[in-house]
């Protein structure tokens, strides 16, 4: 199957199979099965096309299915008038030439028996095995699935799980849509619509994931030509028009192939055609098409170093355009897909882009998870599974597959999964970010920490405190750029949860699902946060708004806990200032705030003098036994440590707070500012006795030059 132009009539410029006459087969499947000894011919191209990815393949087991398959849809009609058999043979057809194996064609000419005829499950898995039942089974499901707007989050959330436990039962549902798409004149427009939207929204996408671009492409095409009759029909005459012999691409791949030779590569030139919907997009993008707008270079070559020394021989030879320099080889795309993409000036500057891959590249990049075989296939050499297990783990499942499966087991509610699949599949472009011990991570583009921190740890991701990106020190809500190295930072107070905040800037489903959760879990969590907003924002009585708002950090996540404060109103609520975090034997002042709690502060903390100026009346507190001891409880203090950048510098920190016996509670690091990097950390320490030697421990950290107790500035006026 071409995976270029969907328009019968469109040139091609590279060999390709003849497309085959699906009335020719049906008349032949209308013959019924031929002798035991040898393959019916309706399905001999099938088997060509099977033998020229798999020459050792047995042909015995389709032989069979076809045999079943012909028998049980005999009578059957589609809609176009041709035997419904040619509607097995032709989905068949498509996955034999993207190059999957026997038993995914096995279950493709099987895939409707059970649906719409006599043949049971059982029937399958007698004649053909568990293997072929599971597909076959999976594929019935799909079917059974109601594509209309009412039913969709449901529905669509039964479908991934139906084929997530094996990506080969998507690959066939593909196929079956794609030949369909094919067939669609035959129905009325509306429905013509309503299918290529459900196509357009949910089948391309996931052909993308797959890395199946050979479906998705002509899949593009379709629907264009379904819901874009005009802009088609424009597309389709401007390709018709730059269909000539004087195509500078054709001077450009000759060029590429004598200067390759010349180096002695061997290698492959090709002039790839862009399909409709990609010379749509570059004419709304430029505006005007140039001639090497219509197609690109694809070189082919051996080994994966061979791919390298031909883009070296291409930027040396020619003027390369540095910013269309893309190494998805070292960095894969999530959906497996590998190749070099490069661009070149030739004669009389015209520009041509360049794909550079390997042949088993190339066939990842057309057939995706199709062109990977069967991923339960027993290897002899290993162990035997002591005890069968209904679980189906897919060493060929893309990432982004296993992340979704596990996100749509936390959405309980079906409309949250449906917008957040939607989402999720409208981001048309991953990036790939490297963790500190070499493993990577697949993000959508806009990704920030957050959604790298809940990638990597999952609910631990819940104490997050900071992250590392490239050796530096950034703020959770830092965007990931593709390349970049992560490392998030955890506290170590486990019972620390995420700030409602992360939401803005977490775009991934797990990490917003997971903080959604947590906070359905913790209902009373963020109600401090709320009360804080309440009491201390502009024009709130008259307080101070940057003086209180810093208050919560203390108050947040924990809800009332003993504080060892004594104020004269003994049933009031006793809240320790975040701004100052005072810890015995420090001077209290304290000031009541809106529901009657006391906030109480250091003596010397500016927030009391400017509560003083504008007339708020000082409530006595005293530490509660006396002798500047806390209770049991612990207590809280916040530091703020100056030092100069280094490399492992929030490292050893952490390691000095964790040694003093401190817990994490919040921190915050702000953006290096002329090689010197202020951090600010709000601790609980078992006793106030120990904050002198935590103190110590900080400063002794190489780098750090001063650690002082917080002192947070009042606001002017």
């Amino acid at each position: 199957m071409s995976a270029e132009a969907a328009d019968p009539g469109a040139p091609l410029r590279r060999r390709s199979r003849p497309r085959i006459d699906l009335r020719r087969l049906g008349r032949v499947a209308l013959r019924g099965p031929v002798s035991r000894d040898r393959l019916p011919d309706a399905i001999s191209h099938v088997a060509e096309a099977h033998r020229a990815h798999h020459p050792d393949a047995d042909l015995t087991i389709l032989r069979r299915a076809y045999v079943l398959a012909e028998s049980s849809h005999r009578g059957q009609m589609r809609k176009s008038g041709e035997p419904y058999i040619t509607h097995p043979l032709a989905v068949t057809l498509i996955l034999a030439e993207l190059g999957a194996e026997t038993t995914t064609l096995t279950a493709s000419l099987l895939h409707d028996t059970v649906e719409d005829t006599e043949v049971t499950l059982d029937q399958v898995k007698e004649q053909f095995g568990d293997e072929v039942c599971y597909l076959v089974d999976g594929v019935t499901k799909l079917e059974k699935v109601d594509y209309g707007a009412a039913a969709e989050p449901e529905t669509f959330r039964k479908m991934l799980v139906a084929t997530g436990n094996d990506v080969r039962v998507m690959s066939i549902k593909l196929a079956d849509r794609l030949h369909n798409m094919r067939t669609l004149g035959v129905m009325r427009p509306e429905k013509q619509a309503r299918i290529a939207k459900v196509t357009r929204d949910v089948l391309i996408p996931l052909a993308e994931r797959l890395g199946v671009q050979a479906l998705k492409t002509e899949l593009e095409d379709l629907v264009f030509a379904i819901l874009h009759p005009e802009e088609y029909e424009e597309t389709r005459a401007l390709i018709a028009a730059a269909t000539g012999p004087d195509d500078p691409l054709e001077t450009i791949a000759d060029n590429v192939t004598h200067t390759l030779r010349d180096a002695g590569i061997s290698a492959e030139v090709l002039i790839r055609p862009r399909h409709f919907v990609s010379v749509h997009r570059v004419r709304r993008k430029r505006g005007e098409l140039r001639g090497t707008d219509f197609g690109r270079l694809l070189v082919l070559v051996g080994e994966d170093a061979d791919c390298y020394a031909v883009l070296g021989e291409l930027h040396t030879c020619f003027t390369p355009v540095i910013s269309e320099f893309k190494d998805f080889i070292a960095a894969p795309k999530f959906n497996l897909y590998q190749s070099l993409h490069t661009a070149v000036v030739g004669p009389e500057g015209a520009v041509a882009e360049v794909l550079i891959r390997t042949h088993r590249m190339h066939k990842v990049a057309e057939a995706g998870v199709v062109a990977l075989g069967n991923p339960y296939a027993q290897d002899p050499a290993a162990a035997p599974q002591s005890e069968p297990s209904d679980e189906r783990a897919d060493p060929t499942r893309p990432g982004w597959l296993s992340r979704l499966l596990d996100w749509q087991e936390s959405a309980t509610d079906p409309d949250t999964f449906w917008t957040t699949l939607r989402d999720d599949l409208a981001q048309d472009r991953e990036i790939t970010v490297f963790r500190t011990d070499g493993g990577t991570l697949g993000l959508p583009a806009g990704a920030s920490c957050v959604d790298a921190a809940y990638a990597q740890y999952g609910d631990l991701a819940h104490t997050a405190i900071g992250a590392r990106v490239n050796g530096r020190l950034a703020t959770l809500s830092t965007v990931l750029s593709d390349g970049d190295t992560v490392q998030p930072l955890l506290a170590q107070d486990t019972a620390s949860g995420p700030s409602p905040d992360w939401l803005d800037h977490a775009r991934t489903p797990a990490a917003r699902i997971a903080i959604t959760g947590w906070f359905s879990d913790h209902p009373d969590e963020a109600k401090p946060d709320l009360e804080t907003a309440d009491a201390t924002g502009p024009g709130t009585r008259g307080e101070p708004a940057a003086a209180t708002e810093r208050e919560a950090p203390a108050r947040s996540r924990s809800g009332p806990r003993p504080t060892g404060v004594v104020v004269d109103d003994p049933n009031a609520q006793v809240r320790l200032a975040g701004c100052c975090t005072p810890v015995p034997p420090d001077e209290l002042t304290g000031f009541v705030v809106r529901g009657g709690a006391v906030t109480v502060h250091r003596r010397e903390c500016p927030a009391v003098a400017a509560m003083q100026e504008i007339g708020r009346a000082p409530v006595v507190a005293r530490w509660a036994d006396g002798e500047g001891r806390e209770s049991d409880a612990g207590c809280r203090v916040t530091l703020v440590a100056e030092s100069f950048g280094r490399p492992r510098l929030l490292a050893d920190l952490t390691e000095a707070i964790a040694t003093a016996d401190a817990a994490i509670v919040s921190a915050t690091v702000e953006p290096p500012s002329e090689q010197r990097v202020r951090h600010t950390y709000t601790l609980r320490l078992p006793d106030a006795a120990g904050l002198p030697g935590l103190m110590r421990a900080m400063r002794d950290v190489a780098g750090v030059y001063d650690v002082s107790r917080a002192q947070h500035p009042a606001p002017a006026g």
